[in-house]
């Protein structure tokens, strides 16, 4: 079990934590619940209720083209990524600016592990400063905290 410190925290970042391994979190304001799946599914279901859920996948996406290794691989998963979230009228279009989207369509053809950095970090900043601070006030929220202090007895919330 991970400790809150190796968490990803909006604003800092632990090299040496993965969404399914942190399962502890020591602080619930500003951590990012993507990196515990019931938080992660919780987060989403709220997203979906506000029709914006392509920010989470979107992010989830990147994350995994990161870690692709194989350059076929890249390609490929590059491609899908440019069609579901980026390019005009994608089915998932995101919400970003026209620079980022351009350079983006620019350097699709030979994509390299940082091609959507740009636009993940617009994404990130999007749902830290306004989608996850109205997902902590949400009854989708308090019934994921509920279930954990039910379920885990208060052990995910040290504090509460």
């Amino acid at each position: 079990m991970l400790d809150a410190d190796k968490c990803k925290v909006f604003g800092t970042e632990s090299s040496n934590a993965h969404p399914v391994q942190c399962t502890h979190l020591g602080r619930v304001t500003g951590v990012f619940l993507m990196y515990l799946p019931a938080g992660l599914d919780a987060f989403r279901t709220f997203l979906k209720s506000e029709f914006s859920e392509e920010n989470v996948e979107f992010w989830l996406a990147c994350e995994d083209f990161k870690k692709t290794e194989s350059a076929e691989k890249l390609v490929s998963k590059a491609k899908v990524i440019y069609s579901e979230f980026i390019e005009a009228d994608a089915p998932k279009e995101i919400n970003i600016d026209f620079s980022t989207r351009d350079l983006i369509s620019k350097n699709i053809a030979e994509p390299t592990r940082k091609c959507f950095d740009e636009a993940q970090k617009l994404i990130y900043s999007l749902m830290a400063k306004d989608s996850f601070p109205r997902f902590l006030k949400s009854e989708i929220y308090k019934e994921l905290v509920h279930s954990r202090q039910v379920g885990n007895h208060k052990k995910w919330l040290p504090f509460l």
